[in-house]
């Protein structure tokens, strides 16, 4: 425990150095994200990208679909999936912030390395195939994160020993806990791998209407098995899922774009203002407007 609180230790002392501010950073490393964030009860709401986090100090609780997921200091987040979620930070403050180092999967590298690596010895049946998996960090992997956080101090170093420690923790992981759920994932034919490549279609479509049938027929399954299996991953129906990929993007977009609520609605896909303001309150809890000028006024009290 010792060894592993003084690995996290230099960890945060790494981050905060490089994120004097809270926000969101992508770094000079393909792929990883550092976040420093204060607790406020204000949702915010994003679209999950398959990824590995590292939660080193603070706690943070995330709505992914239907389901709820309370994480922090020690823990692991695994995504495997594109997932919409809407999320805020219970604890963080100006002395001791929440922060999370995050790397975004590389699905060709993690899949080719999971037919290399020998499955460990089963512990038991999966029992559950939701695309989020949380579970206490590995002090090999939070060490290979140390590690590859150093690279950001020699930044002409980080094209040849990046690509060989992230190879590292994608090893350790599928090797540690989560490495059942990951390989779930990332091997050729698997039905969660077949899910997550709807999931990809519908994310880069997702302003094109739904036509469930045509996108089981996409990754060669029958309609009823490509239905409950996508549930089974995403705990959400395909319609549902569509629906929020439109509606989070379009709350991007009247966010930070500053479009209105009109042009935002056409921008995702639909038709009908009357729908979208419909829609967008049952998900969100309020019409557009109202909310976004709440958002905006919140993040203008926290900085």
């Amino acid at each position: 425990m010792d060894e592993w609180k003084r690995i996290n230790d230099r960890l945060k002392e790494k981050v905060l150095r490089h994120m004097p501010e809270a926000g969101l950073r992508k770094t000079a490393i393909p792929g990883m994200f550092m976040s420093r964030r204060l607790a406020h009860d204000i949702l915010e709401s994003s679209l999950y990208r398959p990824s590995i986090g590292i939660m080193l100090q603070g706690k943070k609780k995330s709505i992914i679909g239907m389901e709820e997921y309370v994480y922090g200091e020690g823990q692991c987040l695994v995504v495997g999936v594109d997932v919409p979620s809407s999320f805020y930070v219970v604890e963080g403050t100006e002395d001791a912030p929440f922060l999370c180092v995050s790397l975004e999967v590389d699905r060709f590298m993690l899949t080719r390395l999971a037919a290399e690596v020998p499955l460990p010895a089963a512990d038991g049946a999966e029992n559950c195939l939701r695309g989020v998996s949380v579970a206490d960090v590995n002090i090999s992997v939070l060490d290979a994160f140390s590690r590859l956080v150093d690279l950001l101090d020699s930044p002409e170093q980080i094209p040849v020993l990046a690509p060989m420690i992230i190879r590292e923790i994608y090893y350790r992981m599928l090797i540690g806990e989560q490495g059942e759920f990951l390989r779930r994932f990332h091997t050729l034919g698997s039905l969660s791998m077949q899910i997550a490549q709807a999931v990809t279609w519908l994310r880069d479509n997702y302003r094109s209407p739904l036509q469930v049938e045509e996108l089981a027929r996409r990754v060669n399954m029958a309609t009823s098995t490509f239905h409950r299996h996508f549930k089974e991953v995403t705990s959400l129906s395909p319609l549902q899922f569509h629906k929020r990929l439109r509606l989070i993007e379009a709350q991007r977009l009247m966010l930070t774009e500053r479009v209105d609520a009109a042009s935002a609605g056409l921008a995702v896909g639909y038709e009908s203002p009357t729908q979208f303001n419909r829609e967008y309150k049952r998900l969100f809890g309020e019409p557009p407007h109202r909310n976004i000028t709440r958002m905006k006024s919140a993040s203008s009290g926290r900085e």
